[in-house]
């Protein structure tokens, strides 16, 4: 029985000290950590009061840094502000004085004034005194004597002035057309440049018929999409292996030529490769804008032009006037203005610059309904050009006043570049039509009998009565036929208004 309960109760005895044993070791083990977290945690704040001390320090550091920083600061601006003051308080120690010199003139002028009206007062009472004395005796009034005298006057002064007229414009014609004319010619011997024509229309050019079909495409596709991307008129007829494209936009013609050529060489014409050869040619023709702007400065000699004026020259390459290209017009305009500048001793280089600039409102596109003057004029201001060279620009068609010899330099040189043989060509209905207008103004005063335009409507010939218009009227005549002219008519060069004014007496023997 013994060994029984003894067999029974040593194993629970034994579980009994074991459980005991690993509850002790297990709280022994719970101590330690605790232990050595709280040192951990002791460690933890010792370097954290340690990083606050240091991060502390150096705020104050900086603080100081900059305090002094700004102290220096505040110094030398509290200078400044003492430099600044004393300089207003000398200007206005020399205000003063001015002031005081100026009331001091200013009072001894008010004494003159005194003195004069009374001179004046007794001058006038004088006057009244004769006047009075030279009615007695004449037997008119003043105002009718006035009225005798101003008519007598005005006659005698018409006569004379018309002499005198007479004698500066013959002066002036002999010495000032003679250094003109030489100057003038010797500027256009010296140039010679080629002129280039371009139509609103243009061919393009096709290996078969049947590329017609591919280029309108099916339900017409492929036209609409080149249409709408240039911006042209692509007109198919009946005309062989040709198509035509029409856009009153030089730049955009090209690109739509450009682009239809190379759709053509490759075969492949679909929407989706129109619009890639259409953008790859837009960027191709931006660029030779761009080179054409640098290339016509570079030819010319001109520096520090904004890549907006170099773009908007190089526009002018695709621009024509009266069949004349502008960019060649416009580099023509440069060489003759800056040759006539170097003669009567102008600014060269103002004169080239604004002779060149003086179309760049032509190659501009504007919402605006100004004329190509006053938005090259505007274009100038905005890429800041000098005044003068803006001045010329907006002045070259007389659209505002002339402020500077180089302005005149200008239009000179423009009506040179557009009137020489074969620079521009105009259409027989416009040219017939001005002819026709040149011959209206001339018949329409009285005095004229016959009217005719000749030399190309160089010259306009006018025959007049002889007994209604005498020398003197023949020269008034022209000059208003002249001046009527300039403001009712657009031509290009200068016309000259001939009077012809004869006598004849016949008589027969019987």
């Amino acid at each position: 029985m013994i060994n029984i309960i003894l067999f029974v109760s040593l194993p629970l005895v034994g579980l009994f000290l074991g459980w005991t044993i690993r509850w002790f070791y297990a709280r022994y083990q719970l101590s330690s950590s605790e232990q050595k977290a709280e040192r951990l945690k002791q460690d933890a704040v010792k370097e954290a009061e340690q990083e606050k001390k240091s991060i502390l320090l150096e705020a104050q550091n900086q603080i100081l840094k900059d305090k002094r920083l700004h102290d220096k600061e505040l110094r030398e601006r509290r200078n400044e502000v003492q430099r600044f003051e004393r300089r207003v308080q000398q200007k206005e120690d020399n205000l003063d004085k001015k002031t005081a010199s100026l009331d001091k003139k200013i009072a001894t002028i008010t004494e003159r004034e005194k003195e004069f009206d009374t001179k004046e007062q007794e001058l006038s009472k004088q006057e009244q005194y004769w006047i009075q004395e030279l009615e007695k005796i004449s037997g008119l009034t003043a105002e009718e004597a006035k009225k005798l005298l101003i008519k007598n006057l005005e006659n005698d002064a018409k006569h004379d002035a018309q002499g005198l007229i007479n004698k500066i414009e013959e002066e002036a014609k002999h010495t000032a057309e003679k250094k003109a004319r030489d100057i003038i010619v010797t500027t256009i011997q010296r140039l010679a440049t080629d002129v280039s024509s371009e139509i609103t229309v243009t061919s393009v050019s096709l290996p078969n018929d049947e590329m017609k079909g591919r280029i309108i495409g099916r339900e017409g596709r492929n036209i609409r999409t080149l249409e709408t991307l240039t911006g042209v008129d692509i007109i198919i007829d009946d005309t062989p292996e040709a198509v035509v494209i029409s856009c009153f936009d030089p730049i955009r013609k090209v690109i739509a030529q450009m682009a239809l050529e190379r759709l053509i060489v490759d075969g492949r014409i679909h929407p989706a490769r129109i619009e890639e050869v259409v953008q790859k040619v837009t960027k191709e023709i931006s660029q030779t804008i761009y080179e054409e702007g640098e290339k016509i400065l570079y030819e010319l000699g001109i520096h520090d032009m904004s890549p907006d004026g170099i773009r908007a020259l190089g526009r002018l390459h695709f621009r024509t006037s009266y069949g004349q290209n502008v960019l060649s017009h416009s580099k023509e305009v440069a060489v003759i203005a800056g040759m006539i500048a170097a003669e009567v001793g102008a600014d060269k280089e103002i004169a080239k610059r604004g002779a060149l600039l003086h179309d760049i409102g032509k190659g501009l596109e504007t919402d605006g309904d100004g004329n190509h003057a006053e938005i090259g004029m505007e274009m100038c201001k905005k890429i800041g050009e000098d005044p003068r060279v803006v001045n010329a620009v907006g002045a070259h068609h007389n659209d505002i006043e002339i402020e500077s010899i180089e302005g005149v330099i200008v239009q000179l040189a423009d009506a040179i570049s557009a009137a020489r043989p074969g620079a521009r060509r105009e259409t027989l209905d416009n040219y017939i039509k001005r002819l026709e207008n040149l011959e209206k103004i001339a018949e329409s005063y009285e005095g004229v009998d016959k009217a005719f335009a000749i030399q190309a409507g160089r010259e306009l010939r006018i025959m007049v009565n002889h007994e209604l218009v005498n020398d003197n009227k023949a020269k008034d005549l022209a000059r208003s036929i002249a001046k009527q002219i300039e403001d009712e008519l657009k031509y290009p060069g200068r016309i000259r208004v001939t009077i012809i004014r004869e006598t004849r007496v016949v008589e027969y023997a019987r």
